[in-house]
């Protein structure tokens, strides 16, 4: 059984735009930690407008970049690695940030009001 890690009610409150849990099918180009290349076919697990949760079968380092691939519109783009965590049958979950905000990568046919207004800069 695969368990996300889901925000508490106070973290939800500090995030820059809320997330949606979703499947987004995903193909993702990048090196592993070793350096080694890679391409998968995966999925998205959790999305928001700044990025989302990943499930990979390579392990990947914090800081590393990717490219990620939304099957169904053919449209890419590069993202950080912020976070990898083992996940179940030998996955990692790996959460990724874009550079910029991209809500319409997803193609959420139903976001939150927060993807569309200005993130206010500190």
């Amino acid at each position: 059984m695969r368990t996300s890690k889901i925000a508490t009610a106070s973290s939800a409150q500090q995030r820059r735009s809320r997330r949606v849990l979703c499947t987004v099918l995903l193909y993702v180009s990048g090196q592993n930690e070793i350096g080694v290349p890679f391409e998968e076919n995966t999925s998205a697990l959790i999305v928001n407008a700044h990025g989302g949760l990943i499930l990979l079968k390579e392990p990947v380092s914090i800081g590393q970049t990717l490219t990620i691939k939304n099957i169904r519109t053919a449209e890419s783009l590069s993202c950080t690695v912020v976070m990898s965590s083992p996940a179940a049958d030998g996955m990692r979950e790996v959460g990724v940030e874009f550079s910029a905000p991209n809500p319409a990568f997803w193609r959420v046919a139903f976001p939150p009001d927060d993807w569309t207004k200005p993130v206010p800069r500190p």
